[in-house]
């Protein structure tokens, strides 16, 4: 079982880290860390306001910390857009992009772009965000990591290619399952992808098994269920890792010596749900490659986004 802890990450001056999600929850969290360890973290949040908010508390403990609050929302892609524009603006290349961010189990709702909130935010918009900073990524003066949160949920995700949006029937687990599959479809594909064009960027997918943040409360709070919101915290406190723990596994993947491309990693304790981080097996699913071949085509028509420097050696 492994032992690794925080106390085994080696500093990380000169490196700029890419978290979504980074004003609360895991991605907090994270920043936190990585700030700690020196790096350069681009806080890329769906809310300035609130990012601004996390950026201040955790100066206050790391004074020295090299924050930058940019606004991405993951349901828009647009916002996208512009966040990668300003990004190639502001840095000549990025080490590591943490696909952080994450919507759970709410009712059906539709990004600006028209896709189903959980599928659009979960997968797509990481989708889009990260063939649009892969050129910065390849231009790391290291190895770049890639790293994309999924959920132990994922193991009851399928992929439904003919209802994936959810418009001929929804349930907002199955939406979410589907999601968190989506996540590590991609993250394996986006390996063999970098591999057959000997791209020096690992692409590795994770799982921070039951870590207690304000994502599983979205979804009873917008449900307006009192009972739910009321369980889930008795759940929380009596079965849940701290989200510091719970990012362990992200920040694992990200700059842990010996991780390979194309692995996922989450906590080795009780059940997989907390723990210290290690290399794990996923669904027999997420293995299927056809299916992440057919999820990576949809993908890149949905979002209008190509990789376009790896898209040549994948046809050769």
């Amino acid at each position: 079982m492994s032992n690794w802890t925080l106390s085994d990450v080696s500093a990380l001056d000169d490196q700029t880290v890419v978290v979504t999600g980074a004003n609360s929850g895991l991605g907090y969290e994270a920043t936190r860390m990585f700030a700690g360890r020196g790096a350069t973290v681009v806080m890329a949040c769906r809310s300035t306001d609130r990012g601004n908010d996390a950026k201040e508390e955790i100066l206050e403990e790391l004074p020295d910390a090299d924050l930058h609050v940019r606004k991405c929302d993951l349901a828009d892609l647009d916002s996208i857009r512009a966040f990668a524009e300003r990004l190639h603006e502001d840095v000549d290349a990025v080490d590591v992009l943490c696909n952080n961010a994450g919507v759970m189990a709410i009712p059906r709702r539709e990004t600006a772009d028209g896709f189903e909130m959980q599928f659009g935010v979960n997968h797509l918009g990481h989708f889009a965000l990260t063939g649009q900073l892969l050129d910065l990524l390849r231009a790391s003066d290291g190895q770049a990591r890639i790293v994309t949160q999924s959920s132990g949920m994922h193991e009851r995700g399928e992929i439904d290619f003919s209802d994936l949006q959810g418009e001929q029937s929804y349930a907002k687990w199955d939406a979410y399952g589907q999601s968190k599959l989506a996540n590590v479809l991609f993250a394996y594909e986006l390996q063999r992808r970098l591999d057959a064009a000997s791209a020096d960027v690992l692409s590795v997918a994770c799982h921070p098994g039951y870590a207690d943040t304000n994502l599983q409360r979205r979804g009873p709070e917008e449900s307006g269920s009192t009972l739910r919101l009321y369980a889930m915290k008795v759940a929380n406190a009596v079965l849940a890792q701290s989200a510091e723990n719970g990012a362990l596994p992200m920040v694992y993947a990200a700059v842990a010596d010996g991780v390979d491309g194309g692995s996922y990693v989450g906590p080795g304790g009780f059940m997989n749900m907390r723990g210290a981080p290690e290399p794990q097996r996923s669904s027999d699913r997420s293995y299927d490659q056809e299916v992440a071949r057919r999820l990576w085509d949809v993908s890149e028509g949905l979002t209008g986004v190509t990789f376009e420097s790896l898209a040549a050696a994948t046809q050769a």
